[in-house]
Protein backbone atom coordinates (compact mmCIF):
# COMPACT_ATOMS: atom_id res chain seq x y z
CA UNK A 1 0.00 0.00 0.00
CA UNK A 2 0.92 3.73 -0.86
CA UNK A 3 2.34 5.53 1.95
CA UNK A 4 1.26 9.38 1.88
CA UNK A 5 4.09 11.72 3.42
CA UNK A 6 3.88 15.17 4.38
CA UNK A 7 6.97 17.55 3.70
CA UNK A 8 8.79 20.17 6.15
CA UNK A 9 9.53 22.67 3.58
CA UNK A 10 12.20 25.00 5.36
CA UNK A 11 13.02 27.05 2.31
CA UNK A 12 9.39 28.87 2.82
CA UNK A 13 8.63 28.12 6.44
CA UNK A 14 10.38 29.74 9.87
CA UNK A 15 11.39 26.79 12.44
CA UNK A 16 9.11 27.32 14.82
CA UNK A 17 5.93 26.77 11.97
CA UNK A 18 7.74 23.61 10.90
CA UNK A 19 7.95 22.32 14.14
CA UNK A 20 3.93 22.72 14.79
CA UNK A 21 2.80 21.76 11.23
CA UNK A 22 4.96 18.64 11.21
CA UNK A 23 3.02 17.61 14.86
CA UNK A 24 -0.30 18.54 13.01
CA UNK A 25 0.64 16.32 10.48
CA UNK A 26 0.85 13.21 12.52
CA UNK A 27 -2.54 13.97 14.02
CA UNK A 28 -4.10 14.74 10.38
CA UNK A 29 -3.16 11.12 9.17
CA UNK A 30 -0.01 11.45 7.12
CA UNK A 31 1.78 8.22 7.26
CA UNK A 32 5.58 9.65 7.41
CA UNK A 33 7.20 13.41 7.16
CA UNK A 34 10.21 14.65 4.97
CA UNK A 35 12.68 17.82 5.11
CA UNK A 36 14.68 19.27 2.77
CA UNK A 37 18.52 20.36 3.99
CA UNK A 38 19.12 23.69 2.76
CA UNK A 39 21.29 26.39 2.88
CA UNK A 40 19.33 28.89 0.69
CA UNK A 41 15.58 29.07 -0.62
CA UNK A 42 15.61 28.73 -4.05
CA UNK A 43 13.82 32.27 -4.41
CA UNK A 44 13.87 35.63 -2.06
CA UNK A 45 10.11 35.13 -1.78
CA UNK A 46 10.28 32.33 -0.35
CA UNK A 47 12.18 34.10 2.56
CA UNK A 48 13.61 31.24 5.40
CA UNK A 49 15.80 28.59 5.55
CA UNK A 50 16.26 26.97 9.01
CA UNK A 51 18.96 24.49 10.08
CA UNK A 52 17.03 20.81 8.79
CA UNK A 53 18.60 19.32 11.79
CA UNK A 54 18.00 21.33 14.74
CA UNK A 55 13.99 21.09 13.38
CA UNK A 56 14.29 17.12 13.35
CA UNK A 57 15.10 17.21 16.80
CA UNK A 58 12.48 18.86 17.57
CA UNK A 59 10.05 17.17 15.65
CA UNK A 60 11.05 13.87 17.28
CA UNK A 61 9.88 15.56 20.30
CA UNK A 62 7.10 16.58 19.89
CA UNK A 63 5.67 13.40 17.37
CA UNK A 64 5.28 9.50 18.71
CA UNK A 65 5.19 7.45 15.49
CA UNK A 66 5.63 9.17 12.52
CA UNK A 67 8.62 8.45 10.63
CA UNK A 68 11.07 10.97 9.70
CA UNK A 69 13.95 11.60 6.65
CA UNK A 70 15.85 13.91 5.42
CA UNK A 71 15.01 14.71 1.66
CA UNK A 72 17.54 14.65 0.89
CA UNK A 73 21.48 15.37 3.07
CA UNK A 74 24.04 16.07 0.96
CA UNK A 75 27.37 14.59 2.31
CA UNK A 76 30.37 15.94 0.36
CA UNK A 77 31.21 19.01 0.97
CA UNK A 78 29.26 21.42 3.49
CA UNK A 79 28.94 18.97 5.90
CA UNK A 80 31.55 16.06 6.24
CA UNK A 81 30.33 12.31 6.00
CA UNK A 82 31.56 11.43 9.23
CA UNK A 83 29.69 13.99 10.94
CA UNK A 84 26.34 13.01 8.95
CA UNK A 85 26.52 10.16 10.33
CA UNK A 86 26.53 11.24 13.35
CA UNK A 87 23.44 13.27 13.14
CA UNK A 88 21.83 10.54 11.47
CA UNK A 89 22.75 8.31 14.66
CA UNK A 90 21.49 10.70 16.98
CA UNK A 91 18.24 11.71 15.17
CA UNK A 92 17.35 7.85 14.93
CA UNK A 93 17.80 7.19 18.86
CA UNK A 94 15.67 10.72 19.45
CA UNK A 95 13.41 9.68 17.31
CA UNK A 96 13.13 5.73 18.59
CA UNK A 97 14.11 4.22 15.22
CA UNK A 98 11.46 6.34 13.10
CA UNK A 99 14.63 8.40 11.08
CA UNK A 100 15.85 7.61 7.38
CA UNK A 101 18.62 9.23 6.32
CA UNK A 102 18.21 10.34 2.54
CA UNK A 103 21.26 11.41 0.64
CA UNK A 104 21.89 12.74 -2.40
CA UNK A 105 25.12 14.96 -4.56
CA UNK A 106 23.56 18.12 -3.51
CA UNK A 107 22.99 21.75 -5.30
CA UNK A 108 25.40 24.41 -5.49
CA UNK A 109 22.99 26.72 -4.36
CA UNK A 110 23.62 25.28 -0.96
CA UNK A 111 27.36 23.82 -0.90
CA UNK A 112 28.84 26.86 -2.28
CA UNK A 113 28.94 28.58 1.08
CA UNK A 114 32.24 26.94 2.14
CA UNK A 115 34.07 28.42 -0.64
CA UNK A 116 35.21 25.58 -2.37
CA UNK A 117 33.99 25.68 -5.77
CA UNK A 118 31.50 23.26 -6.84
CA UNK A 119 33.11 20.27 -8.63
CA UNK A 120 31.73 18.83 -11.63
CA UNK A 121 28.96 16.16 -11.69
CA UNK A 122 31.85 13.16 -12.18
CA UNK A 123 33.64 14.54 -9.08
CA UNK A 124 30.88 14.98 -7.46
CA UNK A 125 29.26 11.51 -7.79
CA UNK A 126 32.77 10.33 -6.68
CA UNK A 127 33.09 11.88 -3.38
CA UNK A 128 29.14 11.04 -3.26
CA UNK A 129 30.55 7.33 -3.39
CA UNK A 130 33.22 7.41 -0.74
CA UNK A 131 30.61 9.55 1.20
CA UNK A 132 28.35 7.08 1.34
CA UNK A 133 31.09 3.95 2.08
CA UNK A 134 32.49 6.29 4.96
CA UNK A 135 28.53 6.57 6.31
CA UNK A 136 27.63 3.01 6.03
CA UNK A 137 30.95 1.99 7.86
CA UNK A 138 30.37 4.60 10.80
CA UNK A 139 26.96 3.30 11.48
CA UNK A 140 27.49 -0.47 10.74
CA UNK A 141 29.95 0.34 14.01
CA UNK A 142 33.34 0.20 15.31
CA UNK A 143 36.34 2.86 14.50
CA UNK A 144 36.65 3.91 11.02
CA UNK A 145 40.01 4.79 9.74
CA UNK A 146 39.95 6.45 6.14
CA UNK A 147 42.11 8.04 3.58
CA UNK A 148 40.22 8.70 0.86
CA UNK A 149 40.74 10.55 -2.61
CA UNK A 150 38.48 13.17 -1.27
CA UNK A 151 38.05 12.86 2.54
CA UNK A 152 39.85 11.21 5.63
CA UNK A 153 38.48 10.19 8.70
CA UNK A 154 40.96 9.49 11.43
CA UNK A 155 39.81 6.83 14.43
CA UNK A 156 36.44 7.74 14.15
CA UNK A 157 33.58 6.06 16.44
CA UNK A 158 30.09 6.43 16.89
CA UNK A 159 29.37 6.02 20.49
CA UNK A 160 25.40 6.27 20.43
CA UNK A 161 24.11 4.27 17.48
CA UNK A 162 21.27 2.19 17.34
CA UNK A 163 21.66 -1.18 16.82
CA UNK A 164 19.08 -1.64 14.21
CA UNK A 165 20.72 0.88 12.44
CA UNK A 166 19.73 3.71 10.40
CA UNK A 167 18.15 2.88 6.90
CA UNK A 168 20.06 5.09 3.53
CA UNK A 169 17.26 6.46 1.15
CA UNK A 170 19.69 7.62 -1.75
CA UNK A 171 18.34 10.12 -3.65
CA UNK A 172 18.94 9.18 -8.24
CA UNK A 173 18.80 10.77 -11.03
CA UNK A 174 20.68 8.68 -13.77
CA UNK A 175 22.36 5.09 -14.70
CA UNK A 176 25.67 6.30 -12.00
CA UNK A 177 23.31 7.61 -9.07
CA UNK A 178 20.89 5.06 -9.33
CA UNK A 179 24.08 2.46 -9.32
CA UNK A 180 24.90 4.00 -5.67
CA UNK A 181 21.46 3.22 -4.74
CA UNK A 182 21.26 -0.02 -5.66
CA UNK A 183 25.17 -0.52 -3.78
CA UNK A 184 24.38 1.27 -0.50
CA UNK A 185 20.82 2.22 -0.12
CA UNK A 186 17.88 0.61 1.78
CA UNK A 187 15.77 3.27 -0.41
CA UNK A 188 15.58 4.83 -3.28
CA UNK A 189 14.35 8.49 -4.18
CA UNK A 190 13.90 10.22 -7.42
CA UNK A 191 12.72 13.44 -8.46
CA UNK A 192 9.98 12.15 -11.68
CA UNK A 193 7.72 9.18 -12.32
CA UNK A 194 10.20 7.50 -13.91
CA UNK A 195 9.04 4.11 -14.52
CA UNK A 196 12.87 2.81 -16.50
CA UNK A 197 14.87 4.70 -13.47
CA UNK A 198 12.94 2.78 -10.52
CA UNK A 199 12.38 -0.26 -12.05
CA UNK A 200 14.96 -2.48 -11.11
CA UNK A 201 15.20 -1.19 -7.82
CA UNK A 202 11.77 -1.70 -6.73
CA UNK A 203 11.49 -5.40 -7.92
CA UNK A 204 13.96 -5.81 -5.12
CA UNK A 205 11.16 -5.45 -2.98
CA UNK A 206 12.85 -2.20 -1.76
CA UNK A 207 10.59 1.17 -0.92
CA UNK A 208 10.92 4.05 -3.30
CA UNK A 209 10.41 7.69 -2.25
CA UNK A 210 8.93 10.47 -4.68
CA UNK A 211 7.60 14.04 -4.04
CA UNK A 212 5.43 16.17 -5.47
CA UNK A 213 4.03 19.70 -4.94
CA UNK A 214 0.58 21.27 -4.75
CA UNK A 215 -0.54 24.28 -4.27
CA UNK A 216 -4.01 24.07 -2.26
CA UNK A 217 -6.60 26.62 -2.10
CA UNK A 218 -10.02 27.14 -1.90
CA UNK A 219 -9.70 29.97 -5.01
CA UNK A 220 -7.95 28.13 -8.09
CA UNK A 221 -6.59 31.37 -9.36
CA UNK A 222 -5.04 32.41 -6.12
CA UNK A 223 -3.32 29.14 -6.03
CA UNK A 224 -1.94 29.24 -9.58
CA UNK A 225 -0.95 33.01 -8.71
CA UNK A 226 1.39 31.70 -5.35
CA UNK A 227 2.55 28.60 -7.14
CA UNK A 228 3.84 30.51 -9.90
CA UNK A 229 5.75 33.55 -7.39
CA UNK A 230 7.16 30.61 -4.95
CA UNK A 231 7.40 27.49 -7.24
CA UNK A 232 8.42 29.26 -10.58
CA UNK A 233 12.44 27.99 -10.03
CA UNK A 234 11.22 24.40 -10.26
CA UNK A 235 10.76 24.28 -14.27
CA UNK A 236 14.44 24.21 -14.75
CA UNK A 237 14.81 20.57 -13.97
CA UNK A 238 17.53 19.07 -12.31
CA UNK A 239 20.76 19.46 -14.66
CA UNK A 240 19.76 22.92 -14.09
CA UNK A 241 18.92 23.56 -10.64
CA UNK A 242 22.09 21.57 -9.48
CA UNK A 243 24.40 24.34 -11.17
CA UNK A 244 22.83 27.42 -10.00
CA UNK A 245 24.66 29.27 -7.08
CA UNK A 246 21.95 31.13 -5.87
CA UNK A 247 18.28 32.89 -5.44
CA UNK A 248 18.86 35.48 -7.76
CA UNK A 249 20.25 33.36 -10.13
CA UNK A 250 17.22 30.80 -10.33
CA UNK A 251 14.86 34.45 -10.01
CA UNK A 252 16.70 35.02 -13.43
CA UNK A 253 16.30 31.58 -15.00
CA UNK A 254 12.73 32.03 -14.24
CA UNK A 255 12.17 35.13 -15.69
CA UNK A 256 9.97 33.86 -18.30
CA UNK A 257 8.33 31.18 -17.49
CA UNK A 258 4.44 31.87 -16.84
CA UNK A 259 2.13 30.80 -14.51
CA UNK A 260 0.28 28.49 -16.26
CA UNK A 261 3.72 27.01 -16.71
CA UNK A 262 3.46 26.16 -13.35
CA UNK A 263 0.21 25.06 -13.46
CA UNK A 264 0.77 22.23 -15.77
CA UNK A 265 3.34 20.40 -13.11
CA UNK A 266 1.44 21.53 -9.89
CA UNK A 267 -1.92 20.80 -9.12
CA UNK A 268 -3.89 23.97 -7.58
CA UNK A 269 -6.80 24.41 -5.75
CA UNK A 270 -9.45 22.60 -4.22
CA UNK A 271 -9.52 19.33 -7.03
CA UNK A 272 -8.80 16.22 -5.24
CA UNK A 273 -9.19 14.69 -8.35
CA UNK A 274 -6.08 16.58 -9.95
CA UNK A 275 -4.02 15.93 -6.85
CA UNK A 276 -4.85 12.14 -6.81
CA UNK A 277 -4.31 11.91 -10.86
CA UNK A 278 -0.86 12.99 -10.13
CA UNK A 279 0.30 11.34 -7.65
CA UNK A 280 -0.97 8.20 -9.52
CA UNK A 281 1.76 8.10 -12.23
CA UNK A 282 4.25 7.62 -9.04
CA UNK A 283 2.77 4.47 -8.39
CA UNK A 284 2.44 3.39 -11.70
CA UNK A 285 5.75 3.76 -11.89
CA UNK A 286 6.43 1.79 -9.02
CA UNK A 287 6.82 4.59 -5.98
CA UNK A 288 5.90 2.81 -2.91
CA UNK A 289 6.27 6.51 -0.92
CA UNK A 290 4.69 9.67 -1.80
CA UNK A 291 5.50 13.20 0.26
CA UNK A 292 3.23 16.15 -0.32
CA UNK A 293 4.40 19.36 -0.59
CA UNK A 294 2.23 22.42 -0.20
CA UNK A 295 3.17 25.44 -1.32
CA UNK A 296 3.01 28.88 0.73
CA UNK A 297 3.76 28.86 4.44
CA UNK A 298 0.44 30.16 5.58
CA UNK A 299 -1.32 27.97 4.04
CA UNK A 300 -0.23 24.79 6.01
CA UNK A 301 -3.38 24.58 8.34
CA UNK A 302 -6.25 24.31 5.60
CA UNK A 303 -3.96 22.29 3.37
CA UNK A 304 -3.70 20.05 6.74
CA UNK A 305 -7.69 20.35 7.38
CA UNK A 306 -8.38 19.69 3.93
CA UNK A 307 -6.36 16.72 3.68
CA UNK A 308 -7.78 15.24 6.51
CA UNK A 309 -11.36 15.71 5.26
CA UNK A 310 -11.00 15.16 1.35
CA UNK A 311 -7.50 14.18 0.17
CA UNK A 312 -6.28 11.72 2.32
CA UNK A 313 -9.27 9.23 2.38
CA UNK A 314 -9.52 10.13 -1.83
CA UNK A 315 -5.55 8.83 -2.15
CA UNK A 316 -6.01 5.84 0.05
CA UNK A 317 -9.38 4.76 -1.45
CA UNK A 318 -8.40 4.97 -5.09
CA UNK A 319 -4.67 4.36 -5.06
Amino acid sequence: MTQFGYTMMCEQTSARQLVKDVATAEETGFDYAVISDHYFPWLEEMGHSPYAWSILGAAAQVTQNLPLMTYVTCPIMRYHPAVVAQKAATMAELSQGRFTLGLGAGENLNEHVIGRGWPSADTRHAMFAEALRIIRDLLDGGYVTRRGEFFSVDSAKLYDRPEAGVPLAIAASGPRSLGLAGEYGDALVAVDPDAELVGGFARQGKPVYGQLPICFDSDRDAAVERAHRLWRWSVAGWKVMAELPGPLNFAAYAGSVRPEDVAANVPCGPDVEAVVKAVRAYTEAGFTHVALVQIGAEHQDAFLDWSAKDLLPALRERL
